[in-house]
């Protein structure tokens, strides 16, 4: 198996056991570096919001192919620098421990705690939520969040390596900062959501089949989550949201979508999303079996990832072959001239 292939699976794997470090994490100081230098940047205006992406995306993916390019014939190093890439940039364990959080509040009833925990992983104002709400919110961002921080990454991985990874991450981290729509990111953002937007198209579709096929592990119908997908996700506003949340909400048989109020005050904004789903609304043990899904969606990716990557290390260029020349067709062989003995006188 080739080095980037199990560059993955250990990732995936450190990132199973250990989850994100609580301290140091590099995804935090990409943003802190960010942020810095969008007050320093900032400016209303779409050219300089690409060069501001063009700069935080092309330096970091850069320097992780040039590490990796220099890696190359070390299979060991190269392993074990893929192995560190995928565990830095990949959020599914940390996603699952947020989620497990809510669920456990709304378990014990406590209602407020579990507004405020749910607001950790989502943007929407939580403040007002009812418990179908807060599970809504829950599996919401399970479905969306597993394509966004495993399986776009892991996708991206398999095909470029780590430079792939640091690409993925640094695009998408860059859209959760200034990607969204408001008066001060209008236009200055509009490069890092159009960006994340194409960087994450492979991966929410891979993401979307994965939910869809795995339908039955959680009692439900490949067949309805397929009809769902195709069916309602055109309706959401993201068009990688869409595919991914659609497919969790068949495959659990639940309704996503509806209404959401972002921001509060003079920000606050009202959304009215498309229905997702012909089930009921997500309830607390839906939560769980969001969360088992998308566990399952995120190994998928990962066999699927390391699977891409092996056959991709491993394939021999195609080398056309040439008919060979052909010789010219003999003539007829010429008979030998005889000599005339001399007459003698």
């Amino acid at each position: 198996m080739s080095a980037r292939a199990i560059g993955i699976l250990l990732g995936v794997a450190t990132d199973r056991l250990l989850g994100d470090p609580q301290r140091h994490h590099p995804v935090a100081w990409f943003g802190a570096v960010g942020n810095g230098l969008e007050r320093t940047a900032w400016r209303d205006s779409r050219a300089v919001g690409t060069a501001y992406t063009a700069l935080l995306v092309g330096v970091p993916t850069a320097a992780a192919w040039a590490v990796d390019r220099a890696l190359h014939g070390h299979p060991v190093p190269r392993a074990a620098f893929t192995a560190l890439t995928t565990w830095t940039v990949l959020g599914g364990t940390s996603l699952d421990r947020e989620v497990a959080a809510v669920e456990r509040h709304l378990v014990a009833g406590d209602l407020p705690a579990a507004r405020t925990q749910v607001a950790r992983v989502v943007g929407r104002d939580t403040r007002f939520l009812d418990e179908a709400g807060v599970a809504r919110a829950g599996v919401e961002t399970v479905a969306e969040n597993t394509s966004d921080a495993v399986v776009c990454s892991l996708v991206w991985g398999a095909l470029a390596g780590p430079a792939g990874l640091v690409a993925h991450r640094t695009a998408n981290t860059l859209d959760a900062m200034v990607g969204h729509r408001c008066a001060r990111h209008g236009r200055f953002g509009w490069a890092s959501a159009r960006l994340d937007d194409v960087l994450g198209l492979p991966g929410a579709r891979v993401t979307a089949a994965l939910a869809t096929a795995l339908a039955p592990t959680e009692a439900g119908s490949p067949r309805e989550a397929a009809a769902v997908w195709r069916r309602d996700a055109s309706g959401h506003p993201s068009p990688n949201a869409g595919p991914v949340e659609a497919a969790f909400a068949g495959a659990l048989g639940v309704r996503l979508g509806g209404t959401l109020v972002y921001g509060t005050g003079d920000d606050a904004r009202t959304e009215h999303r498309h229905l997702l789903g012909d089930g009921p609304p997500p309830a607390t043990p839906d939560l769980v079996r969001a969360r088992r899904l998308a566990r399952r969606v995120d190994a998928g990716a990962a066999l699927l990832a390391a699977a891409t990557a092996w056959g991709l290390a491993t394939a021999r260029p195609i080398r056309h072959r040439t008919s060979p020349r052909r010789s010219p067709r003999p003539g007829p062989t010429p008979r030998p001239r005889l000599r005339r003995r001399p007459r003698r006188g």
